[in-house]
């Protein structure tokens, strides 16, 4: 009896302690979620009843073109961020490891401080930067190409620019990771290997990147759930233009639920692009630890 009662009180006190995060769940992620799905299919304001439409939403999202460039625009900024910003991350966590001391504390500062920044911040610092008339780094640009170039703009330039912009904010918290999973290798495999006379290639393939390759799955999986989810720098840079060459799906979600008033059909995209993102990131995810254990 004694241990059925003490049973209960742990219980209690467990349940206790859970109870605040699942009340804070269900409130702030599920409840909303749940309406979400609900909201697409009607065709409701964003505030407000609707009536029920069934799939009408995405039956007209295959037919909507700014919801395919939308689309195409995010697959593009994925292929211009994920790869590129998991890369340069690795190359500087290797240089940044092979530092010691403050040296070493002095540039991973460095690194990192920009993503500590905000984004209103970093996106002003860049049009600053890259102002058509007196931005400081216009000269760079015209000594390349010729001419200086109002790179945001310009449909070639506004994409690219984007990224190089979100690539230099958030790629300290990448080298961050990487450095993390570097310096979990023990220092006794590249002693053995360079006792067997390894070069430094050879220490890198044979024993820095299989041991870091669950890192790199981390840092390839989240960049893929960011730069899917793209919407501040693209707002505050662009506004999803020119010509709607930036135009993503977050932006569409914006312009149709606050702008427009259909929260039914903002819902319908929104909850696209959670398919979207949840189906690649689950797909590669497991790809990559496929790959790892090869």
């Amino acid at each position: 009896m004694a241990m059925l009662t003490n049973r209960r009180k742990e219980m209690a006190v467990a349940a206790s302690l859970v109870a605040p995060f699942v009340l804070t769940f269900a409130l702030v992620f599920l409840y909303p979620a749940i309406r979400l799905v609900e909201l697409s299919f009607t065709n409701s304001p964003l505030i407000g009843e609707g009536e029920w439409v069934g799939f009408d939403n995405f039956s007209r999202l295959l037919s909507d073109k700014l919801f395919l460039t939308s689309l195409r625009n995010n697959g593009y900024f994925v292929l211009l961020t994920v790869i590129p910003t998991t890369v340069l991350a690795l190359c500087i966590a290797l240089m940044i490891n092979r530092l010691r001391g403050s040296v070493q504390a002095l540039a991973l500062a460095i690194f990192f401080l920009p993503y500590i920044l905000p984004v209103s911040v970093v996106t002003q610092i860049w049009t600053w930067m890259l102002d058509f008339q007196f931005g400081v780094l216009q000269p760079v640009i015209a000594f390349f190409f010729g001419k200086s170039v109002a790179v945001f703009k310009n449909p070639y330039w506004a994409m690219p620019t984007v990224a190089l912009v979100t690539i230099w904010w958030t790629n300290g918290f990448n080298v961050l990771l990487f450095i993390a999973g570097l310096r979990n290798i023990p220092k006794d495999y590249y002693e053995a290997a360079q006792l067997d006379g390894a070069t430094r290639m050879q220490l890198f393939r044979r024993v820095t990147w299989p041991l870091l390759w669950p890192v790199t799955a981390l840092v390839l999986t989240l960049q893929m759930i960011l730069q899917l989810k793209i919407f501040d720098q693209i707002y505050l840079l662009t506004k999803g233009g020119p010509f709607n060459s930036s135009y993503v799906m977050l932006l569409m979600v914006y312009r149709e639920a606050f702008q427009l008033n259909h929260g039914g059909y903002a819902s319908a995209i929104a909850l696209v692009l959670f398919i979207v993102i949840a189906a690649f990131s689950v797909l590669q995810y497991q790809l990559l630890r496929a790959g790892g254990r090869r």
